[in-house]
């Protein structure tokens, strides 16, 4: 049986010690219920035969890049555990700040729910947790997977959040009377000319089509979707997005240019630009 040290040494070909030691540690707490106590204190070695050879296992998978969160079948987001697969991306934490935000704004119910649509759910853990965090919030997700929409519905029932989702393409929103105080969406975002600076697990593992924009079109989701939103939100409704921060100043000129006002853009913890927020103006044109 390997102690802590050689499971993380073990993985330094693949990241750095510090995420190194991340990753085993959340493997030895999810799977095998040790506490970071328990690991320093050495009781990585007194895990029973049967689990010192599913222990291998998760190893050999996780040298193989295949990134933790699929090798444990969740992630955590927002305080809680989400499942999560290969058909879905794995939340990150800079959507977590996004979420932050919403629920920052939109604490107090009045007695009127808030209607809020997610575009793009994916694990739906975006959808759910505004749906637990915004009191009064009435949440409706899609996706263009149907396989993303099981796995969203999944964790949905099992945070017991009604969230309603729906088959939907982003690029193809359809028209209805539907008005919503809130539109919120990680569409993709990053082009082909950054792969080369992204980790091997993401690019192997993870799906594209939740990832990459064509080069040529690097706004064309936001486009869609702010396209839709303008028509879909209830005035004074508010739009939300995670951004790619090397477009920036294009997406802030494609929100006003489209209708939008109050356009906030803010950094995450790393100091990127990398959420917007846009307003539907409460005035209305004349007829």
């Amino acid at each position: 049986m390997k102690n802590y040290r050689e499971l993380w040494e073990q993985l330094t070909p693949l990241y750095d010690e510090a995420e190194a030691k991340a990753v085993v540690r959340t493997v030895l707490e999810v799977r095998y219920g040790l506490t970071l106590t328990d690991i320093l204190c050495g009781k990585v070695n007194d895990l029973s035969a049967e689990d010192g050879r599913s222990l291998e296992k998760i190893m050999q998978r996780l040298l193989q890049a295949e990134p933790v969160q699929y090798v444990l079948g969740e992630a955590e987001f927002a305080g809680r555990r989400f499942k999560v697969a290969p058909g879905v991306l794995i939340p990150r934490p800079e959507t977590e700040e996004l979420c932050a935000w919403i629920v920052s704004e939109h604490t107090s119910a009045d007695g009127e729910p808030t209607t809020i649509l997610d575009i793009g759910t994916g694990s739906g853990c975006l959808a759910v947790t505004l749906n637990l965090d915004i009191p009064g919030a009435a949440v409706s997700a899609w996706d263009i997977s149907q396989d993303a929409l099981l796995i969203a519905s999944e964790n949905a029932k099992a945070w017991k959040a009604p969230v309603g989702f729906a088959l939907r393409d982003a690029l193809a929103a359809p028209k209805g009377s539907m008005k919503w105080d809130i539109i919120v969406s990680n569409p993709p975002y990053i082009c082909p000319s950054e792969a080369a600076e992204m980790a091997q697990n993401v690019l192997k593992y993870e799906p594209s089509t939740a990832l990459f924009v064509p080069q040529s079109d690097p706004l064309l989701f936001y486009k869609a979707i702010a396209s839709y939103a303008i028509e879909a939100l209830k005035p004074g409704g508010k739009l939300y997005v995670e951004i790619n921060p090397l477009y920036r100043n294009e997406l802030e000129k494609m929100l006003k240019n489209v209708g939008f006002i109050d356009i906030e853009i803010r950094k995450d913890a790393f100091g990127k630009d990398r959420m917007a927020r846009a307003t539907r103006s409460c005035q209305t044109e004349n007829p």
